[in-house]
């Protein structure tokens, strides 16, 4: 009888050193970033006496404009074909702002270095995404897009863990807190220098590129605009985590504890990442974009109607986990829906329709909060993502169909 041989097993793919490098980027920025963030809600209603009004338009605010630079930094990627200067000219700008925030004694200051800093953000956001897609195979897109988003996470759970210890170290100042952030936020522009390297062929690209006309935007396909639209009213239902920290506080957690807030989300964030990118290469997007969606109204409810510590925190973990189920998803799918030569600019597109959408959520946010109450905000939120899940099931083959 004639053997039939085994047929070899494939190899599996290596997620190559860029993103890695890219990881370690995230990870000391959103360090730097979350140890500020922790604490900036209550420094501004506390110890800046503005209302949470203010607050929710301050952070929407910043985040919009960090979505339209998004747009303008991945247009010019897809121009010039080098992603890693843009780059390096967002985190360096993001860093500059840091002692913005230690100085700061009123609202507009602080107003300002977010708004510097989101611009730095914008900068740096749709090159880095994009070129995360350039440098990985199709087949683990999934897995890339999960490993950066799980090291950025890791370091958006460290950088309260710092922000807690430093509140002890300095007895609640702070703006002494504030200039230790610094530090690592200069490491993240140390990482970008010595470990990220540009596209593959970068160089001669450039000059062989064509410039890139509005008319381009025709290339979009349905696909494409379904996942923005997708991502609209995920995050209508996804306001600032600033109402997090709020409403931990309003439930009896002690300012200088006020970072566990952001600890817990990221924790369940990032140990939630990389497998959930990692299921996204094998299963319907579809499938995974509701399961996140069911997660997000589950967080919202259990906020708005469970009292006390333990109802917050039981929402704010359900947040990290609706976060790890859809953001890597969506930063895939708008790879996979895009054009390649315009894939810098999908990103910038996605980017500025979602940040439009979180600065309209957290102004309702907090109007409603002001003249409602913490949990009108939170069942408004239940009820986009209920919209959001109407248009998931109305789209699905719009999700999982590929670009030809």
């Amino acid at each position: 009888m004639k053997r039939t041989q085994a047929a070899p097993s494939r190899p599996s793919i290596a997620i190559p050193r860029t993103v890695w490098a890219l990881g370690l980027v995230s990870f000391f920025m959103d360090a730097s970033s979350e140890t500020i963030h922790a604490l900036l809600p209550l420094f501004l209603t506390t110890t800046l006496g503005v209302s949470v009004a203010v607050v929710g338009l301050i952070d929407g605010v910043a985040e919009s404009t960090a979505a339209i630079a998004k747009v303008f930094s991945g247009y010019l990627s897809d121009r010039t074909g080098k992603r890693k200067p843009l780059i390096l000219f967002g985190y360096g700008l993001a860093a500059l702002t840091k002692p913005l925030f230690a100085i700061a004694g009123g609202p507009l200051t602080v107003f300002a270095a977010r708004f510097a800093d989101r611009i730095g953000k914008g900068l740096r956001g749709a090159p880095r995404d994009a070129l995360v897609a350039d440098v990985t195979p199709p087949e683990i897109r999934g897995r890339a897009f999960g490993l950066r988003q799980a090291m950025d996470t890791a370091g958006a759970f460290a950088g309260p863990l710092l922000a807690i210890a430093l509140m002890a170290l300095f007895a609640n100042d702070m703006r002494a807190v504030f200039w230790v952030a610094a530090i690592p936020a200069a490491l993240a522009v140390l990482c970008v220098l010595l470990g990220v390297a540009d596209r593959p062929g970068s160089e001669d690209k450039q000059a062989a590129r064509p410039p890139i006309r509005w008319r381009d935007l025709r290339q979009f396909r349905v696909g494409f605009w379904t996942v923005v639209a997708i991502g609209v009213v995920f995050t209508l239902a996804r306001f600032s985590e600033a109402f997090l920290v709020l409403k931990a506080n309003a439930e009896g957690l002690p300012l200088a504890l006020a970072p566990l807030v952001l600890v817990v989300m990221n924790i369940v964030y990032a140990l939630g990442a990389y497998p959930a990118g990692a299921l996204s290469d094998r299963i319907p997007a579809g499938l995974l974009l509701l399961g996140g969606l069911v997660v997000l109204i589950g967080a919202d409810v259990v906020i708005a109607l469970v009292p006390g510590l333990v109802g917050a925190f039981v929402g704010i973990a359900l947040w990290g986990a609706h976060m790890a189920l859809t953001q890597g998803l969506l930063a895939k799918l708008v790879a996979e829906h895009a054009p390649d030569q315009l894939r810098g600019s999908a990103f910038g597109l996605f980017n500025l329709a979602t940040g439009v959408a979180l600065l309209i959520a957290s102004i309702v946010a907090g109007i409603l909060w002001d003249q409602v109450g913490a949990s009108a905000t939170f069942l408004a939120g239940a009820l986009f993502g209920a919209l959001a899940g109407v248009l998931i099931l109305c789209t699905q083959s719009s999700l999982i169909a590929r670009r030809s």
